[in-house]
């Protein structure tokens, strides 16, 4: 209701009413399923079921075009980091993806590691602002291949807190966040050198992290590439980014069914 007001729409207004299908829990993809229908049913409007993934691909663009194809995208959230390789709109490829842990996944369980609270990416970062990354850390499979690991990281960290080693918790913010920034931009520049692309597209919400904005920036800089950013609000999990996913299904007239699907690729539209 806040959003139509907002928005100063009507029903009849809409073309179609999307929604996140997966991946996800089942019981929060229930809900917003469930929910969802109920809306398409009363206001007599298809609900198109979204892929959450490629929501996050389409936040790159919600304040401005500038995606360039081909393009590498690293899709660095909670639940997820994947390097993949969209040679148009309409495909992608997973070029690599984490064996264990999400880099978000470390972040946050660094975070309750050093009692910096949940959501724990914010809190790290700003932290690590404060911080010298001077504690010697791993950068799991830095030098190999396309895919990530970051239990290892997260373990390290762990036993060097559970040993109660002395150090400045800015600086273990700061070194763990090096480390993570240092295997990402690896892989990304690996990724660019292997499979020629115009643009870097760096989505999810770690995309928020200044760090990785920062790094990314240079990186792309000077392998001469573009680079797509989403505005932090734009960053982590949003409705617009569905909204905007689900307009490309209006646009080709199409309309994939409102299942949940937990263990949804980000290679399924």
């Amino acid at each position: 209701d806040r959003a139509m007001k907002s928005a100063q729409a009507k029903p009849d207004d809409l073309r179609a009413i999307a929604v996140t299908r997966g991946p996800g829990l089942i019981g929060s993809l229930l809900v917003g399923l469930n929910a969802a229908t109920g809306i398409g049913t009363a206001w007599d409007r298809p609900v198109i079921g979204i892929n959450h993934l490629r929501g996050h691909l389409r936040s790159a663009d919600l304040e401005e075009k500038r995606v360039e194809f081909p393009a590498t995208i690293l899709l660095v959230s909670g639940g997820h980091t994947i390097l993949a390789h969209m040679e148009d709109p309409g495909s992608i490829r997973i070029l690599g993806s984490t064996r264990d842990d999400s880099v978000g996944e470390a972040y946050d369980k660094v975070a309750r590691m050093l009692d910096l609270g949940y959501p724990g990416g914010p809190a790290v970062d700003r932290l690590a602002k404060e911080g010298r990354a001077v504690i010697d850390l791993p950068r799991p499979m830095i030098r190999d291949g396309l895919d990530f690991s970051f239990s290892g990281l997260k373990s390290a960290v762990g036993r060097k807190v559970e040993k109660a080693e002395a150090f400045e918790v800015a600086d273990m913010a700061a070194s763990f966040v090096a480390s993570c920034m240092d295997v990402l931009l690896a892989k990304c520049r690996r990724a660019l050198e292997q499979v020629p692309a115009r643009s870097l597209v760096v989505v999810g919400g770690v995309a928020a992290s200044p760090q990785l904005r920062e790094g990314a920036l240079g990186l792309t800089q000077e392998v001469g590439v573009g680079l797509c950013l989403p505005p932090l609000k734009w960053s982590t999990d949003n409705a617009a980014m569905i909204a905007l996913a689900g307009w490309d299904y209006v646009a080709l007239g199409q309309a994939p069914e409102p299942i949940a699907q937990p263990r949804l690729s980000i290679e399924q539209f």
